[in-house]
């Protein structure tokens, strides 16, 4: 019992000492003791030995006072210790004479191995002429000749100077690698194989996720599915009392911004409990067996935490499809981890409350193994928002704005169809601050209407220089789009009309209002597709020539043409067919040359037959075509009033509010730039 309490005793001050050997601390809480320090202090004094050795403390003179001391006999020996320098030893009885009264005490004493002087007597071409003048002159005096003594020295911090620099700067690089990679902890390199640790960041008690259900807006489908995880982590006896089993995996799947990472935080909000979270491009690493040790060691972490979530964020990056674009004969690291990923999701039980979502808006890529039950067992479709939806989302935004009395999410919801939760929070943001810009006290329903126009069509461009003739150009391409959409059944009515340039490209676009629909059928397939090409038609019905405004359109119309024949089965001909995976998964063509020309042939005539179409519609309706272009060069912009009182009312049932919304198709015309 006794042992038992002092192991204990011992683990504590263990614990209580890991953190300070983490920071390299003893466990005094002093630094700890490092050999590096005496390599340092012994470099630092062989430097000092050696530039003490060629300094010596002998005094500088200059050329002329050696002379001076040579001619009058003072100079007992000159040794010439390198190219240029050489030390000079002063006769006994000449130190007491006034011209070395400035050399110190210590120099004056008679010693045979300090120099009282260095000079700086030149290369031998220099000194040794002047050597033999002074021998002369001490010759005609009867006085002994100076013969210099050759004694070099070796200077050893100069000739290793060369091969010692580049190897302290390779050494003291790679300190500074080691420290940086070891986080400064453990001195370093002490993390150096710390690689392979996962990078995943934890929210747990001390940094708690704060996002719950009641921030993700527009979700209701979404948050009953992951309810039951929630459930599951708070009373896990709940579920495996009855024998029932938690689904080890749920992938969240949908386009981008539809909030599928604000869901799973809100899980782990809503839950309390320890949330990693990852995205799967951290995984991925240029050296070999890094994506699988940060995947073991993921789960490792999240078993020791358990009951958890691990969120891992566009898993594509780590699951897409073995086998497609392998390089033959390479190891595929991506492979490896995702082999990992599939071996962890199988080997902890369920009832460790361990659970793994994932996110991805590519679920078509990702490999039939993590999808089968067993690993992935539920995946949860995240669209685009509905009326209400949207609606929703406004609300949660709208409550960190100020807004005026009449701005109503729902009036907001109707004007931004296709709108995710990050388009939608942009809008707000973009409303904001306009309404800022402006001086004013809240924002009203004029900042999200040109926040929109900016969000839709881009920046408005107010200095851009168009001349009245492309004016003109642009003013009857929109009204051809416009009166396409009003005369034709199955196209989205028009609401705004503007031939104000926005963007980098765009000078001018359409804003419609077409029906929420699932399944669209062939008619309004083919009325789309006249409307789209109503602006080219518009040139050439009134000026019988065409431009490169109809760009995007073109781009559109062949798109949508395509689609209908090759993915849709909606061409008589080609019949009931479609290649849509088949493209997808192959890099050849799934179909023969007879098939591709056939398809070819069809999309022509169908793209044909739309332009006449549309340029017979307009013949019929020249009055109002002319009408609206000539409104369009007056004012710029017109909404759905103003074609009502120009060409009048649409001869077809309108959609009622909060059973259609608006979209804001842009259409735009491109110079010829």
């Amino acid at each position: 019992m006794e042992q038992e309490k002092n192991k204990n005793r011992r683990d504590e001050e263990q614990d209580e000492m890991r953190p300070q050997r983490e920071n390299g601390q003893n466990g005094d809480g002093m630094p700890r003791f490092s050999f590096m320090w005496i390599y340092i202090l012994i470099g630092l004094a062989l430097l000092g030995l050696q530039m003490a050795k060629f300094m010596g403390g002998s005094q500088k003179a200059t050329m002329p006072e050696l002379d001076k001391w040579a001619r009058k006999g003072h100079v007992e020996r000159l040794v010439i210790i390198s190219d240029t320098e050489a030390q000079i030893f002063i006769k006994k009885d000449s130190l007491a004479s006034t011209d070395h009264a400035s050399l110190k005490a210590e120099l004056k004493e008679v010693n045979n191995k300090l120099p009282q002087y260095v000079v700086n007597v030149g290369k031998p071409e220099v000194y040794q002429p002047w050597l033999k003048e002074v021998n002369e002159a001490l010759a005609k005096e009867k006085k002994p000749k100076i013969i210099p003594i050759i004694d070099p020295q070796t200077n050893w911090t100069a000739t290793l100077l060369p091969y010692l620099l580049p190897l302290l700067i390779f050494i003291g690089l790679w300190l500074f690698i080691l420290r940086r990679m070891g986080g400064g902890a453990g001195g370093p390199g002490a993390q150096i194989f710390n690689i392979g640790k996962s990078k995943a960041t934890l929210f747990d008690n001390n940094t708690k996720v704060n996002i719950t259900f009641a921030d993700v807006a527009g979700l209701d489908e979404a948050k009953e599915e992951v309810m039951e995880v929630v459930d599951f982590l708070k009373n896990p006896k709940k579920y495996t009392t009855l024998g029932g089993k938690i689904p080890k995996g749920v992938l969240l799947v949908g386009p981008p911004g539809t909030g599928k990472t604000l869901l799973a935080k809100a899980v782990a909000g809503e839950a309390g409990a320890p949330f990693f979270s990852i995205s799967g491009s951290d995984f991925v690493e240029m050296f070999v067996g890094v994506g699988a040790s940060r995947v073991r060691d993921l789960f490792r972490q999240a078993r020791e935490k358990a009951p958890c979530i691990i969120f891992i964020d566009e898993i594509d990056a780590i699951g897409r499809a073995r086998g497609r674009g392998a390089i033959q004969g390479g190891n595929d690291e991506r492979e490896n981890t995702l082999n990992q990923l599939l071996v962890e999701m199988d080997g902890f039980p369920t009832d460790k409350g361990v659970i793994l979502m994932a996110a991805t808006n590519r679920p078509d890529i990702l490999d039939h193994a993590l999808m089968r039950p067993g690993r992935f067992d539920r995946q949860i479709g995240i669209g685009r928002p509905d009326l209400n939806g949207r609606a929703q989302i406004f609300e949660v935004h709208m409550k960190n704005i100020k807004v005026a009395p009449e701005v109503t999410a729902l009036a907001l919801s109707e004007m931004t169809p296709g709108f995710v939760g990050a388009d939608i929070a942009n809008v707000c943001n973009e409303a904001a601050l306009i309404a800022a810009r402006r001086e004013k006290k809240a924002v009203d329903m004029d900042d999200f209407n040109y926040a929109l126009d900016k969000v839709i069509g881009g920046l408005e461009k107010k200095n851009k220089i168009i001349s009245p003739e492309e004016k003109q150009i642009i003013a009857y391409h929109e009204a051809g789009h416009a009166i396409c959409g009003w005369f034709l059944e199955h196209a989205h009515p028009l609401v705004k009309v503007t031939i104000v340039p926005r963007g980098l490209a765009a000078l001018g676009y359409a804003q419609y209002l077409p029906k929420e629909q699932y399944i669209t059928r062939k008619e309004k397939l083919l009325d789309d597709m006249c409307m789209t090409l109503g602006g080219r038609a518009a040139e050439s019905v009134v000026f019988d020539k065409i431009s490169t405004g109809a760009q995007s359109d073109l781009d559109h119309i062949t798109k949508m043409s395509y689609d209908m024949i090759i993915n849709y089965g909606l061409n008589d001909k080609v019949g009931n067919v479609s290649y849509y995976s088949m493209m997808n998964e192959s890099y050849m063509r799934p179909f023969s040359e007879q098939t591709a020309y056939l398809i070819d042939q069809e999309v022509k005539k169908m793209i044909d037959e739309q332009y006449d179409r549309a340029k017979n519609l307009l013949r019929d309706k020249r009055k109002e075509l002319d009408a609206l272009a000539q409104a369009l060069l007056e004012k710029e912009v017109l909404h759905r009033a103003d074609l009502e009182r120009i060409i009048g009312k649409r001869p077809f049932n309108d959609p009622t509010p909060g059973e259609s919304h608006r979209v804001a198709e842009v259409e735009p015309v491109r110079s010829d730039d």
